[in-house]
């Protein structure tokens, strides 16, 4: 979740990391086939955390340029990817019918746990932070359908976020 996540990153800031790619899966909140990429470019702030780091807003927005080198990579390397914005919430199994209709009102299209702390936790030590997530369950009718959680992105997402760190 985004405690535990967020603790690694301020770990790897306190080491002298300057800029930070994380990947990761998310829930699919339209009808997505698995293993979509995305460059996550804001995140609904629906977890804790990243209060701990800004001040309160509906979302925080991630580096737009460090989103815009990451996206370059992907389709560089024929890594077909879209733009994101992610819903970060600390509830397991906690995605109404209601929240997902409104998150997706609001412009969300996956859902993840960590993004927002992790963007928040950059922005408020001025380091440079983006993130790739690839679909895995899907929520778009509620049945959390769980998939194969994305297992053929994993290695692909691996090796971009690489490449992506080494151009930032």
């Amino acid at each position: 979740g985004a405690s535990a996540a967020g603790l690694r990153l301020v770990r790897l800031f306190a080491y002298g990391g300057e800029k930070v790619v994380a990947l990761g899966c998310c829930g699919a909140l339209e009808k997505l086939a698995e293993n979509v990429f995305f460059v996550v470019r804001k995140a609904l702030r629906d977890e804790g955390t990243s209060y701990h780091y800004l001040p309160p807003s509906r979302f925080v927005t991630l580096d737009e340029s460090a989103a815009d080198i990451v996206e370059g990579v992907l389709r560089e390397n024929q890594v077909t990817c879209e733009s994101c914005e992610a819903w970060s919430t600390g509830g397991f199994f906690r995605e109404s019918k209601e929240k997902v209709k409104a998150r997706l009102a609001e412009g969300c299209r996956g859902v993840d746990m960590e993004c927002a702390a992790l963007a928040a936790c950059a922005a408020y030590r001025g380091k440079v932070f983006a993130e790739i997530l690839f679909t895995a369950d899907t929520l778009h009718d509620l049945s959390h359908e769980q998939r194969a959680w994305g297992k053929e992105s994993r290695d692909k997402a691996l090796l971009m976020g690489v490449k992506a760190a080494e151009r930032l």
